[in-house]
């Protein structure tokens, strides 16, 4: 860890209008924050400020983190705002509007990164929106920026952060932690403008067998059941699949007997993605990305939950677009089969969660 100390008693940010932005550069160079050559008059221009956000993990993750960053981006107008995140969030990081530029930065599984290819001086701010530490931390200690925003841990005492509470909600966290340092932000505050382009599948429902691991996937078999009857009932099915879901993808559209026009396997081009949940019936999924996507363009969803509980990482509880099947008790995240409360939840269930939900209003 840097000598670099926590300062106590940190001043609030600055306030005033927020700046225009436009989309996230995706860059290790360029733009590093150096002091410019002086003017033809002589006056040197002072080096940019630049706020560095850590949050290398997955589609779901940014977009649970989108309010804290638009808090962010709201308490530091004239700071130019970067965000270390894997390479292919650019664009959901631009969508958000509040990121001005993204540092490629990404470990296997949801592990911390290594070091951060990070040029030109100290960050101002440092802000661990990752994990509780320590190693987040102390990546970002490392750097000596001026402000450090994290969590506080016993192995990194000199960071007087809030405490960590493992059963809060992720929206809600990142949020309280910028409240604790005098920024505002807001767990709602979480909608993204609809992707431009056109949807390849307008009306449809579209349904996502994939997960981040073994234990969050509902059977293909149930998910093409779910499919085929949506099919017998006059709805189009959609289903969507990652790079590495092809197969997945391939054997719930050969189970539920879909055309090849309404099969989207290998991951789509987030732009296309985008606009295909924006413009839905609804999506079906179990709790990873799309999940996510579908609240933040306000498209009625419904989440099948296990082994994780809707109030760490489910939709808001309160709207009624959203519905998320829930059976418990919590289980392994990272287990090698399908956990046993997401096995609770059965075919009936989710169409009858699925007929309940109410017609698109965006």
């Amino acid at each position: 860890m840097s000598g670099t100390e926590h300062t106590q008693g940190l001043p609030h940010p600055q306030s005033g209008p927020p700046a225009t932005h436009g989309a996230a550069r995706t860059e290790t160079g360029g733009e590093d924050g150096t002091a410019r050559p002086p003017t033809a008059a002589g006056a040197g221009r002072p080096p940019t400020r630049r706020l560095l956000v850590l949050r290398a993990l997955g589609l779901g993750d940014l977009l649970a983190g989108v309010p804290a960053l638009r808090g962010l981006r709201r308490g530091f107008p004239h700071h130019e705002i970067v965000l270390a995140a894997p390479a292919e969030l650019a664009p959901v990081a631009a969508a958000s509007g509040a990121v001005d530029r993204l540092l490629p930065a990404s470990a296997p599984g949801r592990a911390v990164p290594s070091a951060l290819d990070w040029t030109g001086p100290a960050p101002d701010v440092a802000v661990d929106l990752h994990g509780n530490g320590p190693p987040s931390h102390r990546l970002l200690a490392d750097l000596a920026p001026g402000r450090l925003f994290a969590f506080a841990h016993p192995q990194t005492p000199s960071i007087d952060g809030p405490p960590w509470y493992a059963d809060e909600h992720e929206r809600d966290r990142w949020c309280r932690l910028l409240r604790w340092y005098g920024v505002d932000a807001d767990p709602a505050d979480l909608r993204l403008p609809r992707a431009a382009g056109l949807s390849p599948a307008p009306g449809a429902v579209v349904v996502h067998p994939g997960a981040g691991s073994p234990a969050r996937c509902w059977p293909v078999e149930r998910f093409a059941a779910v499919a085929e009857e949506l099919r017998a009932r006059g709805h189009r099915v959609v289903v969507t699949g990652g790079a590495d879901e092809g197969d997945l993808v391939a054997t719930l559209a050969k189970r539920a007997g879909l055309p090849d026009t309404d099969v989207f396997g290998g991951g789509l081009p987030f732009e296309r993605f985008s606009a295909l949940v924006a413009d839905a019936r609804a999506v079906l999924s179990g709790d990873t990305g799309i999940a996510h996507l579908a609240v933040a363009h306000g498209t009625p969803s419904v989440t099948l939950c296990g082994p994780v509980p809707p109030g760490r990482w489910g939709p808001p509880p309160d709207d009624p677009r959203h519905r998320a099947l829930w059976h418990g008790p919590e289980g392994d995240p990272h287990g090698r089969r399908p956990d046993p409360a997401l096995l609770r939840i059965g075919t009936e269930e989710v169409l009858d969660a699925l007929d309940a939900l109410p017609e698109p209003s965006n």
